[in-house]
């Protein structure tokens, strides 16, 4: 019985110091997704996320179904080409580009991993993301062009471009943007963020917007364009986005930009990203909302 006894509780030790020593893998992936069938990135209750399919493909390679992390939570209909997202499993041999050929075999079309790679043990997709840059495409012609009328916003209206370039540049810097943000449901801790960038550059009929900044507002991305594309119209002068950021009331701004012009481009971060106490982050707050 002693020895049965020593038996079992060898056995015991050797499973114990086992799973100690197993350790996790991390990796960092970086997702592309045609955002038009899709309630934005997230899980939802009510429809299909990106990161439900990413997931789901995710199960059919691991037994231990790893979450997903994401970079941003871009709304419905947002396109992206520059997601980043990051799991964790136990340990395995499997390597980046056997890892994104794999998931791709169980993902639809619409997404795509453009890479996998291993990550560091303290590495957090959101967390550690320093800013974003968001483009937006207008097709500003009378006749839209078939070929992109999923990704670029129809104006067909001649737009005073020197009005609008004039107010863009207004948004840049640091600012309250709660008149160029839609509603939470809950209150928001800051609705201030930085913007570095705030631009477009003209191709033909096409206008290319670039928007870069620490953190993003609930369609505050959408809200800027929609305003400078109605300055362009004349409906408002450029000089009044001063008085509008002042104010910090949406119904004083320009109307929302459709969905399916914005596209998450890429996520910044920085060579090695700082850290707070026991591995979490110094700034959560300008992480939290997306497009």
């Amino acid at each position: 019985m002693q020895g049965l006894k020593r038996e079992f509780t060898h056995y015991v030790s050797r499973f114990t110091n086992a799973a100690v020593q197993t350790k996790s893998l991390k990796f960092k992936l970086l997702i592309a997704y045609d955002g038009a069938a899709y309630q934005g990135w997230q899980v939802q209750k009510i429809g299909t996320g990106v990161q439900e399919k990413v997931e789901h493909a995710l199960a059919k390679l691991f037994p231990s179904k790893p979450r997903l992390h994401g970079s941003s939570r871009t709304d419905t209909g947002v396109h992206a080409l520059g997601m980043v997202a990051h799991f964790e499993v136990p340990a395995c041999n499997m390597d980046g580009r056997k890892l994104a050929l794999a998931l791709n075999h169980w993902l639809p079309e619409d997404v795509r991993v453009l890479s996998a790679t291993r990550a560091p043990e303290t590495f957090h997709a959101r967390f550690d993301a320093k800013g974003k840059q968001y483009r937006y495409f207008v097709w500003n012609h009378t006749a839209m062009n078939p070929l992109i009328r999923g990704t670029a916003w129809h104006v067909p209206r001649t737009l005073d471009l020197k009005a609008m370039r004039e107010a863009a540049a207004l948004f840049v810097g640091k600012h309250d943007f709660k008149s160029f943000a839609a509603n939470r449901n809950y209150e928001m801790e800051t609705t201030v963020r930085t913007l570095t960038r705030c631009e477009f550059k003209k191709n033909g009929p096409l206008l290319t917007f670039f928007i870069e900044g620490d953190g993003f507002l609930y369609k505050m991305c959408r809200g800027i364009v929609g305003t400078i594309v109605q300055i362009g119209q004349g409906k408002f002068p450029a000089s009044e986005i001063k008085g509008m950021l002042a104010q910090k009331d949406r119904r004083v701004a320009g109307m929302t930009a459709p969905a399916k012009g914005l596209v998450l481009w890429k996520v910044f971060y920085p060579k090695q990203a700082r850290r707070g106490a026991a591995g979490r982050p110094d700034k959560l707050a300008k992480m939290t909302n997306d497009e």
